[in-house]
């Protein structure tokens, strides 16, 4: 119907009904009018491996271009693939790097008296070994955590430190230190210092600790111990050689 309500004006209005054609289902014989669940052919498998060609010869029902989706695998990048790891590594793992133990030395010349104090010396330093671990390279790094002393007499002492002379602390012979040791009886003894170390490894990618501890035992020493007596003369010992004490 085309009306019109004034100069230069014109309205358009009604409406016509087609019957329409629902076509073909791609998934055969399907009611839109009802909520039925479509139940594929009897005779109708998926197939196993998605067939392009097969596909094409049923164009008109779909069923073979539809296939079950599948996630694919996480690809691993080749450099990650091909490179191997390396195990855990304890202490035990690296022990045979570990350093020689290390020497003791008591001072005046590894002799003492009874009653004064010996200074004991230990000398241990940072040790690096470049070797292989595994089948790896690596550099293997111990540092020194601590120092048993073992003095010969029953008596231990532990300390972070291997000592200095008294010369290097500037202090007189005979006077205490952190490392000496006091015997109360004369003899020869056999004093022994066991160092312990903690270690680092390095395979090229940098320092990484490894928990525990790596003991060297050092070589016994021995150690001689006096006596001193002291008594008044009426002359040295250069005037009189066979005064006591001489």
């Amino acid at each position: 119907m085309v009306t019109g309500t004034g100069p230069g004006e014109v309205i358009i209005d009604g409406s016509y009904d087609t019957p329409g054609n629902p076509g073909n289902s791609p998934i055969g014989d399907w009611d839109p009018g009802t909520d039925a669940d479509w139940t594929p052919p009897s005779d109708w498998t998926p197939p196993p491996e998605f067939d392009f060609q097969q596909c094409l010869d049923s164009w008109d029902s779909y069923i073979h271009c539809f296939r079950e989706s599948e996630d694919a695998d996480e690809e691993v990048p080749a450099d990650e693939a091909a490179t191997p790891a390396i195990p855990a590594i304890t202490i035990s793992d690296i022990a045979r790097f570990a350093p020689a133990g290390s020497a003791i030395a008591g001072e005046p010349d590894n002799v003492g008296v009874v009653g004064l104090p010996t200074n004991f010396v230990a000398t241990a330093s940072v040790h690096t070994v470049n070797d292989s671990l595994f089948g790896f390279p690596v550099v293997v790094r111990f540092t020194p955590a601590g120092y048993d002393f073992r003095f010969g007499d029953g008596t231990t002492a532990t300390t972070t430190s291997g000592g200095r002379s008294w010369a290097d602390l500037g202090q007189a012979q005979f006077t205490p230190t952190p490392t000496s040791h006091t015997y109360a009886e004369r003899g020869t003894y056999s004093a022994q210092v066991d160092v312990r170390y903690t270690a680092e490894v390095d395979f090229g990618v940098g320092w990484f600790p490894i928990s525990g501890e790596v003991t060297s035992s050092g070589a016994p020493q021995e150690i001689r111990i006096f006596e001193a007596h002291t008594a008044l003369v009426a002359h040295t010992c250069q005037q009189a050689p066979d005064s006591p004490g001489c």
